[in-house]
């Protein structure tokens, strides 16, 4: 397949982050690395999106040190960015909404139409023409052909950037809309482009519990989104899915990660770094970043908290 016949992928991963480990960050990595040799995908972005304070959880601290943990944890990152929005809403948002959220703002700020995992749109482009010009209004007048969808997508400036973070390393264009509005601007190659909900296999399973999730809301995040799947400790995702008939229907929708089953970081929680924390166990640098550490010594989280 070439660049701009692959899927353009987004991943969102939803969650307390109380606090981000290293395996939160493994796990991005780890489905990119596996959704790029499928053939079928290129990751553009990924996308760290903290909880609600008014979730609820049970020792979960405010939505202001879990957001500058997710910074700190993902600052080398050139592709990992931290969303804010769930955080500053008036209250907890479910996970549906989260997506439906992302998805829109990245139509409003691309021009793109997203189309669904199960009826992919027919013409996902970027850009619709509102007026009839044959000059495109770029200025770099040296370029013989149009970008391609890859290039665009790493060009749509620092709106785009704010979204998905990672921008290509390919040759710059300076568009005269700063803005970045690209519905006034030209037509470009068309692109297939979807946001996907990444999480382990802890979270898939809970789909299976009655009564915990919305139907409405799983047909949308399964049916119409898509999840991406790193198993937690050796889980058996195929029984997961075989308990839920949602799950069933939308199996073709949930990609489940092939990599090394027993990868360290399959292990690592968030709970199992909080006991570390409290207890002054060392291994809790296997878990959590050293600027995540600090920054939770020096503002003496968890230490005295239980769960």
């Amino acid at each position: 397949m070439t660049e701009t016949t692959k899927t353009h992928v987004i991943l969102l991963a939803c969650g307390s982050f109380n606090p981000i480990t290293k395996g939160h960050i493994q796990m991005f990595e780890r489905a990119r690395d596996y959704l790029h040799k499928t053939g079928r995908f290129i990751v553009i972005g990924g996308i760290v999106s903290p909880v609600h304070d008014s979730y609820g959880k049970q020792g979960l601290v405010s939505s202001r040190h879990r957001l500058i943990m997710c910074q700190l944890a993902v600052q080398n990152s050139d592709w990992i960015r931290v969303d804010p929005w769930e955080c500053y809403q008036d209250t907890w948002q479910t996970t549906c909404s989260v997506l439906e959220h992302h998805r829109d703002l990245m139509k409003r700020v691309t021009g793109c139409i997203l189309s669904n995992v199960n009826t992919p749109s027919m013409t996902p482009v970027i850009g619709q023409p509102q007026n009839e010009t044959s000059q495109p209004i770029y200025q770099n007048s040296n370029v013989p052909t149009k970008p391609t969808a890859a290039k665009i997508l790493g060009k749509v400036g620092e709106s785009l950037s704010r979204i998905c973070c990672v921008r290509p390393p390919v040759e710059r264009f300076t568009f005269v809309d700063e803005n970045a509005n690209l519905g006034t601007v030209m037509r470009y190659e068309e692109i297939e482009l979807r946001i996907l909900l990444l999480c382990g296999s802890d979270l898939l399973e809970s789909f299976c519990i009655p009564g915990l999730w919305n139907e409405a809301d799983m047909e949308v995040i399964v049916g119409d989104f898509g999840i991406v799947v790193v198993p937690r400790d050796a889980a058996d995702t195929d029984r997961i899915m075989n308990h839920s008939s949602i799950l069933r229907k939308y199996k073709n929708n949930i990609l489940v990660v092939k990599d090394d089953i027993n990868h360290p970081m399959s292990v690592v929680s968030s709970t199992k770094s909080r006991l570390a924390l409290q207890h002054g166990d060392g291994h809790v640098v296997d878990y959590l970043s050293q600027p995540v550490i600090d920054y939770i010594l020096k503002s003496q989280l968890y230490i005295n908290a239980s769960g």
